[in-house]
């Protein structure tokens, strides 16, 4: 683990589920966390396996105690004697499975490690409770501290079931974890204890909606609010075509008696990536463009990294996750003063995709963008591109289905009733996030920068219930248009695909459409059921909402199906675990920065594609200005003795700076996922 604590969600993105059980991890024997412990790089399974298979087509597998999990297409399953090792094609990261007899979580996880890995010596960070789940009880997850230089993730999770323990080690390249991001889901979204049967929704009638179960509704939005201190949430209803209910609980703002309501509007983020694949369904129903056409017949402007690529690519493509185009956020997140639509798309082609189309999901919020900007140029070809977009959602969507609060206007937004984002400050108490850094939308706006209320979404769900028809039955849009945005492209786990601009879920045998956003301060999700024919939109201004609106969705499908209580307790141990973390990271942090480090600083920085860095001493605290927004930094000693300068200001806290040298002069290193960032001293 590296990094702070601290929900950092610097992306107008995505609700992908994360890699479901995906381990944090200990060492065996866990040591002090601020001792040196260097890995390598990559640490393999053991060199002579009984029984060795790459798997063609995703496969039902188990454990040598019979529990199971799907190892997905072209891994490698290694079986020895003690353990299972899963391991993606990559070669440079495992999954080891080991079954155990032991006293308690600690026990099995240091009998874990001594079959895996005996010589671990990463630090432990974290221990934390996992609720019973699956089949499976007495749950823990350890996470471990790795330095930056590693490029890789460790983590352990124990749990109990058929009187043994279960020991998950996860030991992967963080290129490799977010790549294949999808694929790890899959493994662990059916990851059961032998003869374990999953819940199901299949075949039963959905309840209506009454009082009782209204009030089931807002007592977890209460009591996860209270949990995890976002101030404000709104969130409605429908079913059956009519409103259940739509309202808010909490404020607007910290320190503020304004409180939230459905007629607030919050920043939806990636929410807005489904009103704008709307926006092109609606075209292609009006055979201006077609799903299966060439962006470049469209816009000719429009290119990828290489000019072969670039012909592959068609309007689908733009929107599906599918393309192979990984994260790149960081070059409209640090550099966007002055960026527009035309930059942004300039942006895009210098980006390569790093698997076959079809073949991973990964999500790229200027792929989205750009399918915004396709249709908005096809059809209003003589307007500048964001010009043509806006017009466009305003044309097709938001004035047919009056939305009339919905809007990219930021100015036009913050003047009436409003939302503002929050964060948790580096001490672990709650905190106004700066609202600069969410300006970077609006170069890349069909990604996520509309902003939108309660009662607007709710307008877009009944029409999505109503398969294309607006209320008294009026038709708005084909269902074949409509619907080629639900089929399911490419998948995310077992349950779980991305189709354009939706996830489709499917884990309790009943399909949930629905979307969510993150940027700073602020988290959504919208989502409805057919089967139920209900609708639900949750907004939240707090940097803790992923875990209020990723739950929401549990919490409804209990009310509808009566299932097993479990989303007030997701919550609540999410929340508990969060803060754990958060406390374990801060107690490694040096606030103010260590004097030594900041002296050895250049006053300023540059990477041509990032931009600049000045560094600010003053009062005592030490500031790292980009240009588009600033942050107060604190030092962290890594593991392996490397020093890390890290953001702390709420929001934006967890971007980290590894100072290094070269040609004899300082450098900082920043890295996503697949990408590397080095800023040289100027």
């Amino acid at each position: 683990m590296r990094g702070l604590a601290c929900v950092v969600l610097l992306v107008a993105c995505s609700s992908a589920p994360k890699p479901a059980a995906a381990p944090p991890a200990t060492a065996p024997a866990p040591v002090a966390a601020d001792q040196p412990a260097p890995a390598p790089a990559s640490a393999p399974a053991p060199a002579r396996a009984a029984v060795a298979k790459v798997m063609t087509g995703d496969t039902p597998s188990a454990d040598l105690d019979g529990n199971t999990f799907i190892v997905p297409d072209g891994w490698k399953v290694e079986t020895f004697a003690a353990m299972v090792v899963i391991s993606p094609p990559e070669g440079d990261s495992h999954l080891a499975v080991i079954d155990v007899s032991a006293d308690s979580n600690d026990a099995a996880r240091d009998a874990g490690w001594k079959v895996y890995k005996p010589d671990v010596t990463w630090p432990l960070l974290a221990t934390v409770d996992t609720p019973d789940r699956d089949g499976w009880t007495r749950g823990k997850s350890y996470n471990y501290r790795t330095s930056p230089n590693e490029k890789r993730g460790v983590g352990a999770s124990t749990r109990f079931a058929n009187g043994r323990w279960c020991v998950v080690i996860f030991d992967f390249a963080d290129a490799t974890a977010e790549k294949r991001a999808g694929q790890l889901a899959k493994v662990f979204s059916h990851f059961y204890p032998k003869g374990y049967s999953r819940e199901s929704f299949g075949g039963k009638t959905a309840a209506k909606i009454d009082a009782g179960k209204l009030e089931q509704l807002k007592k977890f939005v209460r009591d996860a609010e209270e949990a995890t201190g976002v101030p404000g949430v709104s969130f409605g209803v429908i079913q059956d075509g009519k409103l259940v209910w739509a309202g808010g609980i909490g404020v607007r703002e910290l320190g503020k008696s304004e409180t939230v309501d459905d007629k607030t509007l919050f920043m939806i983020a990636s929410n807005t990536k489904s009103l704008t694949t709307l926006m092109l369904a609606k075209l292609v129903d009006a055979r201006r463009i077609a799903w299966d056409q060439p962006v470049t017949s469209i816009l000719p402007s429009f290119k990828l990294g290489s000019a072969e690529i670039t012909k592959q690519v068609l309007v689908k493509h733009l929107i599906c996750a599918c393309t192979g185009l990984p994260r790149q956020d960081l070059e409209w997140l640090m550099e966007w003063k002055g960026s527009t639509p035309e930059s942004v798309m300039k942006t895009l082609g210098t980006m390569m995709p790093t698997s076959k189309f079809g073949e991973l999901f990964q999500y790229s919020n200027l792929m989205a963008a750009a399918g915004g900007y396709t249709g908005g140029h096809a059809l209003y070809p003589k307007l500048e591109l964001g010009a043509a977009y806006d017009k466009a959602m305003q044309t097709l969507v938001f004035d047919p289905l009056g939305m009339k609060a919905t809007t990219f206007d930021y100015a036009k937004a913050l003047r009436g009733n409003h939302a503002m984002p929050h964060g948790i400050n580096v001490d672990g108490k709650p905190a106004r996030d700066a609202m600069d850094e969410n300006y970077s939308a609006i170069s890349a706006r069909p990604a996520g920068a509309a902003w939108s209320n309660v009662d607007d979404l709710l307008k877009y769900l009944a029409m999505e219930l109503a398969e294309g028809k607006l209320p008294g039955g009026k038709p708005y849009i084909s269902k074949d248009a409509l619907f080629a945005r639900r089929a399911p492209g490419v998948a995310i786990g077992a349950d779980a695909a991305y189709g354009m601009g939706l996830f489709i879920q499917t884990k309790y045998d009943i399909t949930v459409y629905h979307h969510g956003g993150d940027l700073i301060g602020f988290h959504s999700d919208m989502m409805w059921i057919p089967e139920a024919n209900v609708g639900a939109v949750v907004l939240t201004n707090g940097d803790l909402g992923p875990i209020i609106r990723g739950q929401f969705q549990r919490k409804l499908l209990e009310v509808l199906y009566d299932g097993k209580p479990e989303a007030d307790e997701n919550v609540a141990q999410a929340a508990k675990n969060f803060f754990t973390q958060h406390t374990a990271v801060r107690k490694l942090l040096t606030v103010p920065p260590e004097p030594a480090a900041v002296a050895k600083l250049a006053r300023g920085y540059r990477n041509a594609a990032l931009g600049e860095i000045k560094v600010v001493a003053r009062d005592g605290k030490t500031v790292f200005d980009f240009g588009e927004f600033r942050s107060e930094v604190a030092t962290l000693k890594n593991p392996d003795g490397t020093v890390t300068f890290q953001t702390i200001d709420p929001g934006i806290a967890g971007f980290e700076f590894v100072v290094g040298e070269a040609a004899g002069k300082p450098t900082l290193t920043l890295r996503d996922g697949q990408h590397e960032y080095v800023f040289d001293a100027q």
